[in-house]
Formats: structure tokens, C-alpha cells, sequence
């Protein structure tokens, strides 16, 4: 493997059972908030008298650190298939143009701007290294989600917008013209009655600007009980579709997963779902034990991610993310013959046996397809076994 493409690997592939990719992601997020939290605490003035020096070179630093990031992600990117079919050049150059490296350099664009520009005051270009915290967007699973959700959803967002713009100019325009005869000043147009209206949706209620008349008070409760359901819209927008969208891939993931046991590759897409709705999650840390030999077998488990060491007689063997162990749990009532534990930090999805026990009782050709499976799948194990020369 090319040094190239291991830094590849290491940098852009993200691979979280990959120690070295894991412990780069970690780096990197904490110097981002490191930077951030810099970046507040310098404003404060005896902060800034005291440890002024200090800031200036962790500022240093963090630009070294991030022009290096950026370039080696420049340099490896042509690992990237899509990129390699553009050519060294214009891939990069496309590259170079995607969201996450425009971010990048604008996380460093500040500091050497203020060295190509010496003659202008640049020190308003510190509000801009905040832009540093949107490199978080790509260590987070969870802010990527959201930012696709937004994508999404633009219709829907954009008539609650509407609406609501909507709503706003005609309460404020109302009370324009019921409390300007009596406040000239504080409703002196529209635009400045917006600046109440706002402020009355959205029920923060500063309190600088408020109706005297009342009529005027009359609209201005109105518009408190409709800001509470309208402004709720976009809310309750992205809250469903980002739930949506966690459960979907989760469901597609596990889905997969399950169709891809053995002992269930006889079932139809109806009998799979209902396993995959009964599959509770488990997070385990690294060293932790799933079961050891001698433990009731009361359930089977599928990886999700991380690494798990079965421990057979004479010999262990390792499985990762897509794989599954602990099945025969589900087709006898024996003790566990193995010990199972977790290399890595786990996220296992488990099927109990009651669970499945259950959907047996409902169908019972659900059961006899198992059963039949599992009867194919150990007269294979042991035409493999008799086959083998070492046994």
C-alpha cells in the first residue's frame, strides 16, 4: 500500500474500527473545539492581557495543523474513485470545490489574509475563525443527518416560511394602523411594527414596543396563541424528518443484516420485518463480555459496528460489522459453549429468544422454515468438517 493511499485511510476513509482513524477524528475534534473555546475566551480583556501570548501561538499552531489537513486532503484526493475519473488536476480542482474543503479554507483563510493584506485593520477576520467549527460537520454523523434533512425538506420549510412571513405582515400592518394614531413613535410604519411583531410570534415579548388601545392589545394576543402554533412548524418539520431519517437507515441496516443470516434466508420480507422490529440495541465498550461459555442462551446478536472475539475450542475467531453469532440460541435450550467479547467498542443489535419465540407461536411456518434451515446449514458444517483433513 502507497503512502498515499494509507494516509488516505487515515484521514478521509474515517474508518471507526480503525485505531489510527479513530484516534485522528478525536485529535482533530478536540483542537476544533479547542479553537472555538480560544477564540471566546480571548475577547475578555484580563484573559486576554494575561495569556495573550499564549492564544497568538495556539493560534499559530492550530493553522499549521489545519494547512497540513488540508493539503494532504487535496493531495489524497484521487483515491477518492469519483475524483480519479476527473484526472489528477480537475479532480482535485472539483474536489477542492465540494462543502468540506471550502470549509476547511475558510477556517484558514483569516490568518493568511491578514498577511497578504497588512495595510487594512484585520483583526474583525478573527470573527471569521469561528467558521472553525464547521469542520465539526465532518466528524459528525449526526450534523450530516441534519444537514441532509434540511435539503430535504427545503419545500416544506420554505411554505412554513412563507406562512409565516405571511402572518407577520398582516398582524403588524393591523396594528400599524390601530396604534399608530396614538404611538407615532414607537408604530411609526410597518417595518417598525414588524420589529413588535416579531418579537410577539415568536412570544419572546421584549417589551420595548406594546399596544396601548385595545384593539391593539386584542391582535397582539391573537398573534401570541398563532405564533405559538405557526413558529411550532419548522420545529416539528425537522424533528420528524430527522427521526425519520435515523430509523429508515437503521431499519435498511438491520434489515440487510437479518436477511443475510442463513437461518433466515428462507423467510419473506414480511417475516424479516417483523424480526427487525424486535431487535433491541446495545452499546458494549471494548473488553466487555457478551456471554460466556456455561450462560443461558436466551438470544442471538448481529454487529452493527466494532469488532467481537468468539472463543471456540482450540481457536478464536474475530467478526466485524455485518455479521452475526449466538443464532443456535434461538433453535435449542442449551447453555452457551462459547465465550464471546467485545476487541472494540460494540454496537450490537440483539433478538431474544422470547421475541422470537413468539413470532414462531403466531406462524408456525415461520418456524419450520427456521427449522429447516438450520438442519441444511449443519449438514453443510459437517460435510465441511468430514472434508477437512486437519479434523
Amino acid at each position: 500500500m502507497t503512502l498515499r493511499r494509507r494516509i488516505y485511510y487515515l484521514i478521509e476513509a474515517s474508518r471507526p474500527d480503525n485505531t489510527g482513524s479513530r484516534i485522528f477524528d478525536t485529535a482533530m475534534v478536540v483542537l476544533i473545539v479547542a479553537n472555538v473555546l480560544a477564540v471566546t475566551l480571548e475577547t475578555v480583556p484580563d484573559l486576554d492581557v494575561a495569556h495573550g501570548q499564549l492564544f497568538l501561538v495556539f493560534d499559530r499552531v492550530s493553522v499549521a495543523v489545519f494547512t497540513v489537513e488540508y493539503l494532504a486532503r487535496l493531495w489524497v484526493a484521487v483515491e477518492h474513485p469519483p475524483v480519479a475519473r476527473h484526472g489528477a488536476f480537475l479532480g482535485r480542482l472539483r474536489f477542492a470545490m465540494g462543502p468540506y474543503l471550502l470549509i476547511d479554507l475558510l477556517a484558514i483563510a483569516p490568518f493568511y489574509l491578514s498577511l497578504f493584506i497588512p495595510a487594512a485593520d484585520l483583526r474583525v477576520l478573527r470573527v471569521f475563525r469561528l467558521l472553525r467549527m464547521l469542520k465539526l460537520a465532518r466528524y459528525s454523523p449526526g450534523l450530516n443527518t441534519l444537514m441532509r434533512v434540511l435539503a430535504e425538506e427545503w419545500r416544506a420549510l420554505g411554505g412554513a416560511l412563507i406562512v409565516m412571513l405571511g402572518l407577520l405582515v398582516v398582524c403588524s400592518t393591523i396594528v400599524f394602523h390601530l396604534e399608530h394614531p396614538v404611538q407615532p413613535d414607537a408604530f411609526a410604519s410597518i417595518p417598525h411594527a414588524m420589529w413588535w411583531g416579531l418579537a410577539t410570534l415568536t412570544t419572546v415579548g421584549y417589551g420595548d414596543i406594546v399596544p396601548v388601545t385595545v384593539l391593539g392589545k386584542i391582535v397582539g394576543g391573537a398573534m401570541m396563541v398563532f405564533g405559538l402554533g405557526m413558529f411550532a412548524i419548522p420545529i416539528g418539520i425537522i424533528a420528524s424528518a430527522f427521526s425519520r431519517d435515523i430509523h429508515q437507515r437503521d431499519f435498511v441496516i438491520s434489515f440487510g443484516m437479518v436477511s443475510g443470516v442463513p437461518a433466515f434466508s428462507h423467510l419473506g420480507p414480511v417475516q424479516i420485518e417483523q424480526i427487525v422490529r424486535r431487535l433491541q440495541s446495545r452499546r458494549l465498550p471494548a473488553g466487555s463480555t457478551v456471554f460466556t461459555k456455561g450462560d443461558p442462551a436466551d438470544a442471538m446478536y448481529f454487529i452493527l459496528s466494532g469488532t467481537v472475539r468468539v472463543h471456540l475450542p482450540g481457536r478464536a475467531i474475530e467478526l466485524s460489522a455485518g455479521e452475526f453469532f449466538g443464532e443456535m440460541a434461538l433453535y435449542r435450550d442449551a447453555p452457551r459453549l462459547v465465550r464471546v467479547h467485545c476487541v472494540t467498542d460494540c454496537r450490537l443489535l440483539r433478538l431474544a429468544k422470547d421475541d422470537f419465540d413468539r413470532l414462531s407461536e403466531d406462524d408456525i411456518d415461520f418456524r419450520h422454515k427456521i427449522e429447516t434451515a438450520v438442519r441444511d446449514r449443519r449438514a453443510e458444517q459437517e460435510t465441511e468438517v468430514a472434508k477437512d483433513p486437519r479434523a
